[in-house]
């Protein structure tokens, strides 16, 4: 039985979703044993004498990313290894037994200090594969353990807006399969954190199906209820080595969500993406990369198609040996900011004058997309599929980017859009689009006008929009680069 249009224009995120979304570019942190064996992958065999960094600053990191506009981060409290950030009870192989801090240290509790010093929110990384633990592979023992170190994590550091879990699973010392229990680590989470969203393998948001930063041209929130089942299928069903564990049901599909799509499934649930990179080649730190940080140019892309696609960023951020995130990738992430903070500064729809094909009330009239409240938006009549709105500007406008935001309460309707400017006799399409979702930011060449209009020519039942922004990305540089 297919799902129609009207049940999937009806399926919204929960508040946990929402709030996850809201965040949209984020950090994440590979500290740990890896770090100082040069390794991506560690054994479970390297001593905790090893982890030894000499200068490690949890604030320096947090501000690296504050100042590229992230408003979270998430750290790997355990990779693969086994190896615990935080001085578990449950096992010896943790910061208790290594020489940073005489054993004293909890990197975990420095790290979500400050975040929250800072105003940033705190996520935990956990890896269930554990290639230390000589309980791994028999799965009820292990299921135990792994649960005890998740309420620790759970329960000693505030509050989480997220746990993010990957699909790495392999053989046990025991030369058995380990099964996760993910009902169970599901269940405690949801007891301890409600709030937080679980992700990758997890029910809340979907991995974006790669490493390397692509994005889909049409990126779905509501997608077949299957494919949550399949993050977790997958890593309990096979030896999943290296970057094999992303080769999953699914992931690599390009349509994940049109009708075409829906026509074949049985029920269809909001399952939001997140595209994860790392601003150098490897996920932990290596000396041989540092000349091969990400550039300025390559991260703003990088923002815009995913922020901008209808996911959320989460960037990784290796500290080196010292515990320090390095000089370079430190530099590269205040440039980031400084660019992001110049181009979306100046809201040229602000105030803008708006009139509407169509509206359901006053309540919800078109002028809601340009008042720069997130709680209001317009649409039309229930069963209106096609509307457009218009906008006059405060005289002629040089622009290069648009922005557009659903009103993701009601759900993902708007399914194909066209933007069109006039010239003061006639209407010029100059950009057309697909999905827009939490946001959507259409880049172009630079047109001077000072009317604007969105033609949605294809959405579910009705469509929304929440907001409207219009901008010249180059302002700054160009007025920089002005004589006098």
């Amino acid at each position: 039985m297919s799902v129609s249009i009207i049940d999937a224009a009806g399926v919204a995120p929960s508040p946990r979703q929402l709030a996850w979304q809201e965040i949209e570019f984020y950090g994440f942190i590979h500290f740990t044993m890896n770090t100082f064996t040069d390794r991506e992958w560690g054994t479970g065999e390297e001593s905790p004498l090893l982890f030894d960094p000499t200068e490690l600053d949890a604030a320096q990191w947090v501000d690296v990313c504050k100042r590229a506009g992230m408003k979270a981060i998430i750290l790997t409290c355990k990779h693969h290894d086994g190896f615990c950030l935080w001085p578990s009870q449950f096992t010896e192989h943790s910061v208790k037994n290594s020489p940073w801090k005489n054993g004293k240290g909890n990197l975990v509790r420095e790290v979500s200090d400050a975040c929250r010093e800072a105003g940033l929110k705190f996520g935990i990384y956990v890896s269930p594969w554990d290639r230390h633990e000589l309980s791994y592979g028999d799965s009820e023992r292990y299921n135990r353990y792994f649960l005890n170190q998740l309420e620790e994590l759970l329960t000693g550091y505030g509050e989480l807006f997220c746990v993010w879990f990957d699909g790495a699973c392999g053989e046990g010392p025991n030369g058995k399969r380990q099964v996760y229990d993910w009902d169970a680590y599901y269940s405690l989470i949801r007891d301890h954190q409600p709030q937080a969203v679980i992700s990758v393998c997890g029910p809340d948001v979907r991995w974006c199906g790669n490493e390397a930063g692509h994005t889909r041209q049409v990126e779905w929130s509501v997608v077949p209820a299957s494919l949550q089942d399949n993050e977790k299928i997958q890593a309990d069903s096979q030896q999943l080595e290296g970057d094999e564990f992303s080769k999953r049901i699914g992931s690599d599909e390009e349509d994940l969500g049109s009708r075409h799509v829906l026509v074949e499934a049985e029920r269809v649930v909001w399952y939001p993406a997140e595209v994860n990179t790392s601003i150098r080649p490897g996920w932990f730190y290596h000396d041989k990369e540092d000349d091969l940080v990400k550039s300025v140019d390559e991260l703003t892309d990088l923002y815009e198609r995913t922020v901008g696609g209808n996911s959320t960023f989460l960037l990784n951020l290796p500290p080196d040996r010292r515990g320090r995130i390095h000089e370079n990738d430190a530099q590269r992430m205040q440039d980031l900011g400084q660019r992001l903070e110049s181009m979306y500064r100046t809201n040229a729809a602000a105030g803008a004058s708006v009139l509407a094909s169509e509206s359901s009330s006053e309540e919800h009239s078109g002028s809601r997309i340009v008042d720069g409240l997130k709680h209001t938006y317009w649409h039309p009549i229930p069963g209106t599929e096609q509307a457009s709105i218009e906008l006059e500007l405060a005289g002629k406008q040089i622009v290069d980017r648009i922005v557009l935001k659903e009103y993701l309460p009601e759900g993902q309707r708007i399914e194909r859009f066209q933007l069109e400017w006039f010239d003061g006799d006639r209407w010029h399409v100059f950009y057309e689009g697909n999905v827009i979702g939490y946001k959507k930011i259409c880049r172009f060449e630079p047109i001077e006008t000072e009317r604007l209009r969105i033609h949605i020519t294809e959405s579910r039942w009705y469509p929304t929009l929440s907001e409207c922004s219009v901008y010249w990305t180059q302002m700054e540089e160009k007025h920089e680069s002005s004589p006098g």
